[in-house]
């Protein structure tokens, strides 16, 4: 996909059955490289799991259960916060599905529980929906079901990660015309609303809306069987989905911290499909890479001293070496990022260029910053999440002793996904002082407004910065489309470097999956996100 392609909010095709995405051809992986400068990584050893899982097609015969490996247990599976990684890899599109989709592939949305759209006006669009889907507690779906979910997600007091995400502070009005006849209306022109809507897991009715549901209820082709907390979850296939019955009558997902027992898991064949691998877990060639569309970096808050001092911020952007970090730790296919979004998302600037690695810059700076009073000595709080990525401990130690190199009095915290939440959205937490917290992106969605409404705006819910000049950049944006869109978004990004400097890029990631012999998947740039299990098939 190019950097200028946009995703079509226009007119879906009918749909009879569930459409398969275009498929991208297998990347082969080498087994594991030795990795130079031992002093910056940690080494691990591990043992896979020895509790033999029933079922899977690792052998190669006939399927029963798949077995899925995650990095670690969902903290829920609630629809509307499907957009966070480790909740949305095992109910999105399985358990719940949105009114459309976009094909992770060619960046086309395609028709599921709505067969087509149209804007029917300048901040009104209207969906057709299918007219033969039942959620699995044998409900109907209809435009009441969608309407609500999506007045659930966006409109309520919920706060749902998706509100922020993609929507902001901006309400939908929603209308269920007849069953199958939904119009949404946007406070402002809304080239992209499809789009945005494909983020919205579809939920029936009686879902609550006074609180977030654990264990949802939706039109997938897999419903909740059991959840051991701490030890599986599993899910079985819902025998009255509307499209194709899955390969795999059920999935049992289990979650081990550690790379290398996750790759032994699939080696000794007690799972099927690992997530979340490095080339050095000892995988060989049961690993598979693909195109992940994940940029990690440093966000700031901006409002406590010395991160309130643009010299420290840049400073922190001169000191981390981005290529030798790359190369000790990430050397099969990460890139310098330059920007929180890779080439191939509408806005991605090919023009700018990372910042360079000058560690005598960065104490210059710093130093200036304390001579002008800046309280540089202050700690600064490196707060990081245990299992978010490969080798997310050996990177945080890195970061702080670069951060630590340039003058800086960094303290590091790893936390967990339940704590990291409490730090990457608001409100944040304020009492600890002056943070610095490494953030994983990733844009599924294709369209650059994704990522600057959450994390540059002044009321952006992963934004501790923002100016009202600034915000108007990021309104003005989001009403353009086409070739005015991707200059809009270029400048931005370009803006956010030269003048805010709210993070340090470090990287843009390639995702790695461990995938048993017997299992025939072929892994896009969502499949870190979002694990399409319908796409899963017993190897021929």
């Amino acid at each position: 996909m190019s950097s200028s392609h946009e995703p079509s909010p226009t007119l879906g095709r009918t749909a009879s059955n569930r459409p398969s995405p275009a498929r991208r051809p297998l990347a082969s992986v080498t087994k594991a490289v030795a990795v130079g400068a031992a002093a910056l990584l940690l080494s691990s050893c591990a043992v896979a799991n020895s509790d033999g899982a029933s079922g899977g097609g690792g052998g190669g015969g006939a399927a029963s259960a798949l077995r899925v490996v995650l990095q670690q247990e969902p903290p829920t599976l609630e629809p509307c916060e499907a957009n966070l990684t480790s909740t949305g890899v095992v109910v999105r599109s399985n358990i719940t599905e949105p009114l459309i989709e976009r094909n992770p592939t060619t960046g086309d949305l395609d028709p599921l529980l709505a067969t087509e759209w149209e804007q029917t006006s300048d901040n009104e669009w209207s969906f057709t929906l299918r007219d033969d889907v039942t959620f699995q507690d044998g409900t109907p779906f209809d435009a009441e079901a969608a309407a609500f979910s999506i007045d659930r997600a966006v409109n309520s007091d919920l706060g749902c990660n998706v509100e922020g995400y993609v929507f902001g502070e901006s309400d939908l009005e929603v209308t269920a015309v007849d069953a199958t006849t939904l119009t949404v209306t946007t406070p402002e022109p809304d080239p992209i609303l499809p789009l945005k809507l494909s983020f919205i897991e579809i939920v029936p009715t009686s879902t609550s809306t006074t609180d977030k549901v654990r264990e949802p209820i939706g039109t997938g082709p897999y419903q909740i069987d059991q959840w051991e907390v701490g030890t599986k979850l599993t899910l079985g296939a819902y025998d009255g989905y509307w499209g194709d019955a899955p390969a795999y009558p059920s999935v049992e997902y289990q979650w081990r911290g550690e790379g290398t027992v996750r790759a032994a898991m699939i080696t000794g064949g007690e799972a099927d499909i690992a997530m979340g691998l490095s080339p050095d877990d000892g995988i060989g060639e049961n690993g598979v890479s693909y195109p992940n569309n994940e940029t990690i970096a440093l966000r700031f808050s901006g409002d406590i001293a010395p991160l309130d001092d643009i010299r420290v911020r840049q400073a922190i952007n001169f000191a981390i070496d981005k290529d030798g970090i790359i190369s000790s730790l990430y050397p099969n296919g990460d890139v310098v990022a330059s920007q929180l979004i890779p080439e191939g998302v509408v806005g991605h600037n090919d023009s700018l260029e990372p910042w360079e690695f000058d560690l005598e810059q960065a104490k210059a700076l710093v130093a200036e910053a304390k001579a002008d009073g800046v309280p540089v000595d202050t700690k600064i709080t490196l707060v990081t999440r245990t299992a978010q990525f490969p080798k997310v401990n050996e990177l945080s130690q890195v970061l702080q002793e670069q951060l630590s190199q340039a003058g800086l009095n960094v303290e590091l915290r790893m936390v967990d996904t339940t704590q990291h939440l409490q730090y990457q959205l608001r409100p944040f937490v304020t009492n600890e002082g002056p943070i610095a917290l490494l953030v994983q992106h990733g844009n599924q969605a294709g369209d650059a407004q994704f990522t600057v409404d959450q994390y540059m705006s002044s009321t952006g819910a992963q934004s501790t910065f923002g100016t009202p000049e600034f915000d108007q950049k990021l309104d003005d944006a989001a009403k353009t489309s086409g070739d005015e869109r991707q200059t809009a978004y270029e400048q931005i990004f370009a803006d956010q470097n030269e003048e805010i400097v709210q993070f340090a890029h470090i990287a843009h990631q390639t995702g790695l999956l461990g995938i048993a012999s017997g299992i025939t998947y072929e892994p896009n740039s969502a499949s870190g996100d979002e694990l399409r299990i319908a796409e899963v098939k017993p190897a021929a």
